[in-house]
Parts: structure tokens; C-alpha cells; sequence
């Protein structure tokens, strides 16, 4: 017998994830093989929570397009409250003192704390690497399928993840990433966290989508000063209202 969240998981395989085209086969009741839709679902390996089970997270049920499955390895709880969440962000190509500050920072409250980001090069992956160095908990989201480690330097990092942390896609398989998926990544990775931090952004950059996610989901926004002169997102962000961090003190005060 073919239940509701069968449909909703063959849709989502179907269309990979994409979050319009599933919702206008909803909308539109697309008529559906129905011999087809355990054959397409045993595609799937990973561990699955759509929106009608009583695991999704309710961080995530009245944000914008709230995704109709998750794709997940690892420990689904860490997401189940996101006052225990504080998303890590920031440039792929981050500095020295971007790298030395995020370590900082994290070390210092992932004990309290689960550490979220995307799993990028630069910010995100030093963010979750510390967290699993300091022995916290981390969650990454793909923006790619379940399946597919993007990019390929951080394998050993995805595998990680994977087997003793959080590891989350709406995107099923093999689906390789597009630029739109790393928007959809963003709403997700601000809407799973308490609080967003940016240790390190440059002008232009796809941090902003985050933030700008965050604060229609009213998060707090915190970021680490630069000096000026450099363009950094940061420093104008702190401007616009952000509130700065300084040093771990700064962090935990805010946080709690």
C-alpha cells in the first residue's frame, strides 16, 4: 500500500529535490505510476523525515518553502530544537585570521552549542572540523544530494560527518549541486540555529543570502570585526546592526 510520505519521498526523488516542481505535482494531483514509486524510492540510501512526520523539526515547518523531505545520516535530534544551535559561516577563501578566530570561537562554545554551516571550503569546513576536534557535535547541509560530497577535498570531512554527527540534504542521491541549491542550503542552515556567525565574509558574498534568511526567521546576527578598508561584510553588517564579537566572551554572552 502506497502511504502519503511514499509520494512525498517519490516526488522528491523524481524531481531531485527541487521544491517548486514538487509542490506543483501536489498542487496539480500529477497522476502517478503507482508501480513506479517503490521502485524510485528504493533508489534512495540515506535515512528519511518528510513534513508530515511527527520528527520534522518544527524549526523548519513555517519558514519559507519548508523542504517537503530530509535526507540525513547521522543523529536527526541534534535539529529537533534549534535554541541549541549556532550556525558558523563565512568566505571560502578565508584568511589566516579568519581561520585562527573561527577555531577560537568555536572551541570555546561548542560544548554548549551544536556547530551548523554548509560544508564549503574555507569558513564552513573550519567550523565543522573544530567542532569535531573540541569533541562538540556538528551539522552540515548539502547542497548537493545526500550522496554527492561537494567539494570533493572535503571527503574526509563528509565521512566524518556522516557516521558520528549530522549530515542533511533535501537534495536525494547523487544530485550534483547547482548555484539555486546553495540559496535553498542557506534558508535551512539559518532556520536549524538559535543564532548566526560571521567570522569572515568578503563583499558579494553568498553569506549574505543566509543572513538575509536569518532575519526574516528573526535570528540574532553576530560578526567579527576587520579593519577598515578591507570591504568586509562583516563590518558593515556590525553597522547595519549586527551585533560584534570580539572574543569567546562576547559570543557566550550573547548566546545566553
Amino acid at each position: 500500500m502506497v502511504r502519503g510520505r511514499d509520494i512525498i519521498i517519490y516526488l522528491s526523488i523524481k524531481y531531485n529535490g527541487e521544491w517548486d516542481a514538487i509542490y506543483n505535482a501536489i498542487k496539480t494531483k500529477e497522476e502517478i505510476d503507482f508501480s513506479t514509486v517503490e521502485k524510485t524510492i528504493s533508489t534512495n540510501k540515506a535515512n528519511v523525515v518528510t513534513i508530515i512526520d511527527e520528527n520534522y523539526p518544527q524549526c523548519l515547518k513555517n519558514i519559507f518553502h519548508p523542504p517537503f523531505v530530509l535526507y540525513y545520516y547521522g543523529d536527526i535530534s541534534l535539529i529537533a530544537n534549534d535554541r541549541q544551535n549556532l550556525s558558523v559561516i563565512g568566505s571560502r577563501s578565508c584568511s589566516r585570521y579568519g581561520e585562527k578566530i573561527t577555531k577560537d570561537l568555536v572551541s570555546s562554545i561548542c560544548s554548549k552549542f551544536n556547530i551548523v554551516s554548509g560544508m564549503a571550503k574555507g569558513i564552513d569546513s573550519v567550523a565543522h572540523n573544530q567542532a569535531i576536534v573540541s569533541g562538540g557535535r556538528t551539522i552540515a547541509v548539502l547542497g548537493s544530494g545526500i550522496e554527492y560530497c561537494y567539494p570533493k577535498s572535503n571527503l574526509d570531512l563528509y565521512e566524518k560527518i556522516k557516521q558520528s554527527h549530522l549530515l542533511i540534504s533535501e537534495y536525494p542521491n547523487q544530485c550534483v549541486p547547482t548555484p539555486t541549491n546553495f540559496i535553498s542550503r542557506n534558508r535551512i542552515i539559518a532556520a536549524l540555529s538559535k543564532a548566526i556567525l560571521i567570522t569572515e565574509a568578503k563583499e558579494k558574498s553568498g553569506t549574505l543570502t543566509t543572513v538575509s534568511f536569518g532575519l526574516q526567521f528573526g535570528k540574532d546576527v553576530f560578526c567579527v570585526p576587520y579593519p577598515a578598508g578591507e570591504k568586509s561584510v562583516c563590518n558593515r553588517l556590525i553597522r547595519d546592526g549586527a551585533s560584534l564579537i570580539e572574543n569567546a566572551d562576547d559570543l557566550s554572552q550573547e548566546l545566553e
